[in-house]
This record gives C-alpha cells, sequence and structure tokens, in this order.
C-alpha cells in the first residue's frame, strides 16, 4: 500500500540520523512503498560494475543509497531551518503542503 508522503522529489531535506547526520540534500526519487528517499550526494554506496558496452571499463561506480523517510526532514524555504510538514486547502479548494515552523506553503 502507497502512503501519502511528507517529502516529494526536488525538496531539500535535512538527514536526522545516521552516518549523514546534519546533512542537507535534494530528494533524487521518494519510494512511497518501501518509505524511502534517494538524497543527492548522501549514504553514498559504492558497486562494482562488470565492463559493459555502455561503460566498457567497468569498474566501481558510486551512487545514493535509500534514507527512509522518517530520518529526512524538510527544509522550511523561509528560515531555512527543518520544520515539520502540515496540509491545508488553499483558496481554490486544493490541498497544498506547508511548512509548520513559518506557515509558509511549499512549491510543489
Amino acid at each position: 500500500m502507497q502512503k501519502k508522503t511528507h517529502i516529494k522529489k526536488g525538496d531539500l531535506v535535512k538527514v536526522l540520523a545516521g552516518e549523514d547526520r546534519t546533512k542537507q540534500g535534494r530528494v533524487l526519487e521518494v519510494d512511497r512503498v518501501k518509505m524511502t528517499a534517494r538524497v543527492e550526494g548522501l549514504n553514498i554506496n559504492k558497486k562494482h560494475s562488470k565492463p559493459t558496452t555502455a561503460t566498457p571499463q567497468g569498474g566501481i561506480v558510486e551512487k545514493e543509497g535509500p534514507i527512509h523517510l522518517s530520518n529526512l526532514m524538510l527544509i522550511d524555504p523561509k528560515s531555512g531551518e527543518p520544520t515539520r510538514v502540515g496540509r491545508k486547502a488553499d483558496k481554490s479548494g486544493k490541498l497544498v503542503r506547508y511548512a509548520k515552523r513559518s506557515g509558509e506553503t511549499i512549491k510543489p
């Protein structure tokens, strides 16, 4: 089952726990089934790859690993501090995300 998440692709987030704690980065993708996200430049894993036609040399490839959503917190667009996320209806009746710290709506 897929749940609604407080973090979406393109958001600026801060890592709360783990090896990359206190670091910030942009979300590259979100897996709503596993409740994980890949963050640009964080949780780097090394993968050994065989030579292929695309990469004739082969070698070691560094790739971002998944981080559980509970260990990520959205950065407030107004203050730059980590914030919780809420949902409320805008003027047209559509649900939008907003930063609870400043009340600022988060652009999709």
